[in-house]
């Protein structure tokens, strides 16, 4: 079994889990859980097991592992008991769980406080009527089918191999209480004007409110809220890649509750150059986004990387390799991932995760490779004939966009890849569109395009086939590219398989054929009209190993100088758009 570096504490990924709303009553519910397995018909007599959360039962961190598998007739059964004293008890307390994979019920001291459908959105219950002083008991039952339900499944896979992994079920991000003021702010929505270097805030709280801004230590600003609104004024730097540029904000209200924030003041949108060329833009001038594949899978985690460190080593090592921009592939991460490429200065597009029935090669791969787009309200082609499926989809677009609205990093939308599960395109980007009109929207990334007026921008995934520029009214951005592979044998997942666009068996090698992709090929394209890159992948996932890295991150095949080197001339390229 493969394993980073990281040692996984005790209570593991303590950290306050959510930056932008922070609160001083945390409670972190991680660690040691008592475990089952079970029908679902059936409650165990005993939880014999013990757990770590909050990693799923098929990793190795989290204690069990060893071929774990949850059958579609089953269930996962958790139990612990928590404390809660005078200090922290207040009106209300609210159970937060960051994700839970696929569908999850929860008791408080034997009452049902809830239930929650869709794997990779956070949810929260308020458990006030139930919970007590003192000792408390949660218990928690979780169901996936992955395959079978049509819901959000992501790249997991009950046949794991090649771009498809491990599956996973159960609880996968932190589990943590709060408590607050009966009149407490239940919302905080951050919404910044570049242009007129103004921040509107949202707080949506009854009582009235004061915010206090600070720039480092400094104080630069105070003002009092109106009708659960206000709006900054103050000649705010802007937020990019090269200054990522974070004033942080406390929130007051009268009825006694208080949270720390941070903003980012920018924006993302769509334009043309001075030579009449469609352009991504970042605060109001064009700029080109030249970034990395990242599916965030880590092979004692899966989906849950180890610990705080492990992801701000990853995440600098990139900013270091000279990246200004990932693409965050169908997965979506703890929101203090996020916070990492806020501070940093890293781009981000966030894919949503698919879901639908069974993907057919021909379909979602073959045809559009040959230059077939296939129409995508035709649901049973692309295996979404289940209306709840989409439905499900419909509201998982809602709570993404809400999680993740206030992430300064934040530039971009991906709904749909490669055609998995891909339905009404037109219709999901203006959806997305009527919740967020601050970002981009790569619609269909990859082929499937229903095109010029339908979505915003032409997304092509080439790996195979000389790269180009189409004409095309719209922003041109390669949403995947490169994928070249190199094993480093003792860094692999399996020894005698292996899976790749290009083969190298040297770092030499690899890091000349890096050097022609993104010289020779690449970069002649900017001047055309390329607008962004995205190059698979930052590290080699189970099988797939086509990584700047490895998979258990110990090894950097590109070293770091080379990348930067690289990508230096791609920025000076870049920096010739007017």
């Amino acid at each position: 079994m493969l394993k980073t570096r990281y040692e996984i504490g005790s209570i593991p990924l303590s950290e306050y889990p959510r930056p932008q709303m922070r609160r001083e009553s945390y409670l972190c519910l991680n660690g040691e859980w008592s475990f089952a397995k079970c029908k679902r018909e059936e409650n165990p007599a005993a939880l014999s097991l013990l757990i770590k959360v909050p990693f799923s039962p098929e990793t190795e961190s989290s204690g069990i592992g060893n071929g774990f598998v949850l059958g579609d007739d089953e269930k996962l059964v958790y139990e612990r008991e928590f404390e809660i004293d005078e200090g922290i008890m207040r009106d209300v307390t609210l159970l937060h769980f960051g994700a839970v994979d696929q569908e999850a019920s929860v008791w408080i001291n034997g009452e049902r406080v809830g239930a929650h459908r869709g794997g990779y959105t956070p949810f929260c219950f308020d458990i006030s009527k139930a919970v007590r002083l003192g000792t408390n008991r949660i218990h928690v039952e979780v169901t996936d089918t992955t395959e079978g339900s049509f819901g959000a499944r992501g790249k997991q896979s009950s046949r794991r191999g090649g771009i498809w992994y491990t599956k996973q079920s159960g609880i996968w991000q932190t589990v943590w209480i709060e408590c607050v003021p009966r009149d407490y702010i239940r919302e905080l929505k951050i919404t910044p004007d570049a242009q007129r270097k103004t921040v509107k805030l949202f707080s949506d709280c009854e009582s009235a409110q004061t915010v206090c801004v600070f720039d480092g230590e400094r104080q630069i600003l105070s003002a009092d809220f109106s009708d659960r609104q206000v709006e900054l004024s103050y000649d705010f730097e802007l937020w990019s890649p090269e200054h990522p540029k974070l004033y942080d904000f406390v929130i007051k209200t009268e009825s006694g509750d208080q949270i720390h924030s941070y903003f980012g003041v920018r924006s993302f949108g769509i334009g043309k150059d001075g030579q009449g060329i469609p352009r991504l833009l970042l605060n109001g001038k064009p700029y080109f986004l030249n970034g990395v594949l990242d599916q965030g899978y880590w092979p004692e985690g899966l989906l849950t990387y180890p610990c705080d460190g492990a992801i701000r080593d990853e995440l600098q090592m990139l900013k270091d390799m000279g990246f200004n921009f990932i693409r965050k592939h169908i997965k979506i991460e703890p929101l203090r991932w996020y916070y990492h490429c806020d501070r940093l200065g890293l781009v981000v597009w966030q894919d949503f995760v698919n879901g639908g029935g069974d993907y057919q090669f021909t379909h979602v791969a073959a045809f559009p490779f040959l230059g077939f787009h296939h129409k995508d309200n035709d649901y049973r082609y692309f295996a979404r004939e289940d209306e709840k499926g989409r439905e499900e989809f419909i509201q998982s677009v809602h709570e993404t966009v809400s999680t993740l609205f206030n992430c300064p990093s934040i530039g971009g939308w991906v709904p749909f890849n490669e055609g998995w599960g891909q339905f009404d395109s037109a219709a999901i980007t203006r959806l997305t569109q009527e919740l967020d009109s601050t970002r981009v929207i790569d619609s269909v990334s990859g082929w499937h395009d229903q095109g010029e007026g339908k979505t915003l921008l032409r997304s092509l995934h080439t790996y195979y086939t000389p790269l180009k520029v189409p004409k095309d009214s719209r922003p041109v951005v390669l949403s995947e590219f490169g994928g070249y592979s190199m094993r480093v044998s003792g860094h692999v997942f399996c020894e005698d398989k292996e899976f790749g666009y290009k083969k190298f068996r040297s770092e030499e090698k690899l890091v000349a054929a890096l050097r022609k992709l993104y010289l020779e090929k690449l970069k002649p394209l900017i001047a055309k009209g390329l607008c962004a890159c995205v190059y698979t992948q930052v590290s080699d996932v189970e099988e797939e190993i086509n990584g700047l890295v490895t998979y258990d991150r110990q090894v950097i095949k590109v070293p770091i100088s080379e990348m930067r080197s690289i990508n230096d001339e791609i920025t000076e390229a870049a920096s010739q758009i007017e």
